[in-house]
């Protein structure tokens, strides 16, 4: 599932357990991808007679609820965007990038790809700004795809002067993504330092925004330098495998960058792919929205 993921909205998305449609106009579109699962089951036997000579439990159940599949499909409702076969869970794919990823065109993005958010690179350190950080930006809310800017944190850096950075280059619109705050350096600063200066920009931003950041790292950086750290905070974890992270710590995890490798229409180089476990409802509660004054904030009129 990862190494070179291609992302289609006509060829469909399997994750795990999960078996994801996208934009097929007919109920004989359902019928006919899953026709394409069953013959992926049976291109896996070696000869036709080892399923009646020595059937094996598990494919046979894999066999018979593709079977199943197949023939109910067609009953199955019409046009959806994601109209769902067999899910464990809501699933929702995104993407992060930055300007290594050169210019994306995402016109084509959004046309070819089942790509419900995206992620983009803002700022790093103290005064680097992403060179198309604002194509990104401006495209991404132009298209209506969900969007959040990050910032790459260097632990040598001030954390408020890295906060402010951040938040002169970033416009926040009601519903894009809460910030992100990316962690996976030392820069050979001491650790705890690193953690109060990461601390800092954290807390200027929840002044300015009203909102925790969401913090995002690998698992190992995470699990050897922030575990037990900012725990009030979403947390998004990096770790490219076909298993989902599973932290030492117990604490749960947001969002999973399930792949550094991804390929998408519309972006020339690999891209990293991203799983939300939930529904876009449940998506919002990591999106930004500006609280509304309330009557406590109006001035005080003192009675005689």
């Amino acid at each position: 599932m990862y190494g070179g993921l291609h992302l289609s909205k006509t060829g469909g998305v399997i994750f795990g357990c999960c078996i994801t449609l996208s934009n097929f106009g007919t109920n004989y579109g359902n019928q006919k991808f899953v026709g394409w699962l069953l013959i992926g089951q049976l291109t896996n036997l070696v000869s036709v007679s080892i399923l009646f000579l020595r059937p094996d439990k598990i494919f046979m159940l894999r066999i018979l609820s593709t079977l199943l599949l197949f023939v109910f499909a067609p009953l199955a409702g019409g046009r959806t965007d994601h109209a769902p076969i067999m899910v464990a869970q809501a699933t929702l794919l995104g993407v992060d990038v930055s300007h290594h990823q050169k210019v994306i065109e995402w016109d084509s993005v959004a046309t070819n790809a089942s790509v419900d958010f995206a992620f983009v690179k803002a700022t790093e350190g103290q005064d680097f700004v992403d060179s198309l950080f604002c194509h990104n930006w401006e495209d991404l809310k132009r298209l209506g795809i969900r969007r959040g800017a990050y910032h790459f944190f260097r632990a040598y850096g001030c954390g408020e002067e890295q906060a402010m950075h951040f938040l002169s280059q970033v416009e926040m619109c009601p519903g894009d993504l809460i910030p992100v705050l990316d962690i996976e350096l030392t820069d050979g600063i001491a650790p705890e330092v690193m953690i109060q200066e990461a601390l800092i920009w954290l807390e200027t931003i929840e002044t300015q925004l009203g909102v925790k950041a969401i913090i995002y790292s690998n698992q190992h950086f995470y699990e050897n330098y922030l575990a037990g750290h900012f725990e009030d905070h979403p947390l998004w974890i990096a770790r490219y495998s076909s298993e989902k992270p599973l932290l030492n710590s117990g604490k749960n995890w947001d969002l999973w960058q399930f792949s550094n490798a991804g390929c998408i229409d519309g972006i020339c180089k690999n891209v990293d792919l991203n799983i939300f476990p939930g529904t876009p409802a449940m998506l919002d509660r990591l999106c930004w929205y500006p609280k509304p004054i309330s009557e406590t904030a109006a001035p005080k009129v003192s009675v005689p």
